[in-house]
């Protein structure tokens, strides 16, 4: 069986991770093991929490338009012996909320908010996050558009290139 870091393990991951669909069939064809061993290692992978999910990549802003996403940097009063891991905690138990990051910078955490409005955003910064003990500060950033997200690019190619030539 292999081990979490070794190259059979990354192929399989980065196999999984690229598309979730992919049966042991697939997984046996691009690492050369066979249908079994894959189902296998899969299984194995799973059992031992390193994969945790199985997803689909969605442009949400092609089904709601409206739809608002914030970056929030927190800074945070770390906690004696627990440090920041408490705090965040508190966060990422809201619905809202999709990621909580503890980044090196100007601020502690950041994190992904989404919600149908600007002003439910900002109802969440001011009446959730804001008076969370130990959260000292938050800046708030609002998403405009997204071209990549998670290695995949969310805008169309353009096919065309109708601008002119700009010549010296």
């Amino acid at each position: 069986m292999s081990e979490p870091g070794d190259d059979l393990t990354r192929k399989i991951l980065r196999a999984l991770e690229t598309d979730a669909r992919r049966g042991p069939r697939q997984i046996a064809l691009l690492t050369g093991l066979s249908e079994a061993q894959a189902a296998d290692a899969i299984a194995a992978l799973e059992r031992r929490g390193i994969i945790r999910a199985y997803r689909a990549a969605i442009d949400w802003g092609r089904v709601e338009p409206e739809r608002v996403v914030a970056f929030i940097d927190v800074s945070v009063t770390p906690q004696r012996d627990v440090g920041f891991d408490q705090v965040a905690a508190r966060i990422y138990r809201h619905p809202e909320v999709r990621s909580v990051h503890l980044v090196s910078g100007g601020h502690d955490l950041r994190v992904v908010v989404e919600g149908r409005t600007m002003h439910e955003v900002a109802a969440f910064v001011g009446e959730k996050l804001a008076p969370i003990e130990h959260v000292t500060a938050t800046n708030t950033h609002f998403q405009l558009r997204a071209y990549k997200e998670d290695g995949l690019i969310l805008t169309e190619e353009p096919t065309d290139d109708d601008r002119l030539a700009v010549t010296p």
